[in-house]
């Protein structure tokens, strides 16, 4: 596939990597929709049927605003500017879900964000490929949003926001 590995396909490799880790333990599905990751929520609402559905979603994606190597757990909140979560959020016409951001942003060795600046050098950052470094950070990553997950799942997301945030 022509966006493989790069940052704004973060949520498609995280998604299969924590499928891999979690498929014997829980009894969750995982999607990675077909369709352009901005049209996201055409391939998520029919699955969405009921409260319940809804309360159980959990949507991985990536986030400039977050440096690499972090992620962040949150519910009920606004798109950020994310255009994929955005489409999830106008098909559900709800926002009551978890999310997990995965940080996909160069940092300084004190952790502040190095976000690229202007609309074209933000789109070639995004679309550009991952360093062989750089996945092996999203690689090791996915063990602990695997364990978030689980901790979702048996004791809450209070708990896992707690843990993991």
């Amino acid at each position: 596939a022509e966006y493989e590995n790069t940052r704004h396909n973060t949520g498609r490799i995280m998604v299969g990597l924590v499928e891999k880790k979690l498929e014997d333990k829980l009894k969750i599905k995982f999607l990675t929709p077909d369709n352009f990751m901005n049209n996201s929520g055409k391939a998520v609402a029919p699955l969405v049927k009921s409260k319940k559905d809804l309360e159980n979603l959990i949507v991985i994606y990536d986030d400039v605003d977050l440096p690499l190597g972090k992620i962040k757990i949150s519910f009920n909140r606004s798109s950020g500017g994310h255009n994929g979560l955005n489409s999830v959020i106008k098909a559900l016409k709800s926002q009551e879900f978890l999310r997990i951001r995965v940080g996909i942003s160069p940092a300084t060795p004190k952790g502040v964000v190095k976000k690229p600046k202007g609309e074209k050098v933000m789109l070639n950052f995004l679309l550009g490929e991952y360093k062989k470094s750089e996945l092996e950070t999203i690689k090791k990553l996915s063990k602990k949003i695997s364990e978030a997950i689980e901790t979702i799942f048996t004791e809450g997301k209070e708990k896992a926001m707690s843990l993991y945030n």
